[in-house]
């Protein structure tokens, strides 16, 4: 991989960060954005295009559970269109497939409390996210 892929996990207040470092295979959480407003929102991710040497951004479609775009990845896309005119770098979608309710209980499993879940639900998200996608494109099968 010739730099890093950002992945985004997109929610309406929260939007969790994950990032695979070039040179690696593997997709760590990394942060997690208030969105205060598409265009502060722009500029944050294009810093971290820019910090990371990202050199595409994987963002989670939630799909409805027969596969089809409903309201919510509707949403998503119609974001990520005015999005894509400001990021200097590709955009991809990959289905999340209720990658925060996956998170959700890996964090409830490891008896990790409300008020740090609610801090870092949304990154790891955005890392199962990224790390599917990592393995869709390495030929792996993710580990459910």
């Amino acid at each position: 991989m010739s730099g890093a892929l950002l992945g985004l996990d997109l929610g309406e207040k929260r939007v969790g960060v994950a990032v695979v470092p070039r040179g690696t295979t593997m997709a760590f959480p990394l942060k997690t954005i208030q969105r205060k407003g598409r265009e502060h929102f722009a500029a944050e991710i294009e810093a971290l295009v820019k910090e990371q040497k990202a050199v595409k951004i994987v963002i989670g479609l939630p799909r409805m559970l027969k596969g089809t775009i409903g309201p919510a990845a509707k949403k998503v896309t119609d974001d990520v269109a005015w999005l894509k005119t400001k990021w200097s770098v590709p955009v991809v979608f990959w289905d999340e497939w209720l990658s925060t309710r996956e998170a959700e209980r890996v964090l409830l499993e490891a008896d990790v409390s409300r008020e740090k879940r609610r801090e870092v639900i949304d990154q790891l998200a955005a890392q199962r996210i990224l790390q599917s996608y990592l393995d869709s494109q390495s030929g792996l099968k993710t580990e459910s």
